[in-house]
């Protein structure tokens, strides 16, 4: 047996990923994106309390998407979007992390549903 601790997340509903590449953005506007999350998330009541609606967020280096940024990823949805302005984050929260509704003009790439979502639809 291993001496490595076994690592642990606290329950979570939906996992963004932020790319905050250099290619998507020449300005930092996806880290300026990733840096607004906590607090926008908090507000939204998806935040660090809020048990299993808890939205958990990621800065990647890059999403090999290269346009368009700053680029947002929500999973397990498979749900990409692209050009995510402070205004447009406010309408993917309010849309689509606490109604279950994408903002369809922002995305650019819907993955397959999760098995789960198969296997109950």
């Amino acid at each position: 047996m291993s001496d490595v601790a076994k690592p642990k997340f606290r329950e979570y509903s939906r996992h963004l990923l932020v790319c905050t590449g250099d290619r998507c953005t020449l300005n930092g506007e996806g880290q300026a994106l990733f840096d607004s999350l906590q607090h926008k998330l908090r507000v939204a009541g998806l935040g660090v309390d809020a048990g299993p609606l808890r939205v958990k967020r990621t800065r990647t280096g890059c999403v090999a998407a290269c346009k368009g940024g700053p680029i947002l990823g929500v999973q397990p949805d498979g749900t990409w979007y692209y050009n995510v302005t402070d205004d447009n984050m406010d309408r993917i929260i309010e849309s689509h992390l606490k109604n279950g509704k994408v903002v369809d003009e922002l995305v650019f790439h819907q993955g397959k549903p999760s098995c789960t979502e198969e296997a109950s639809g």
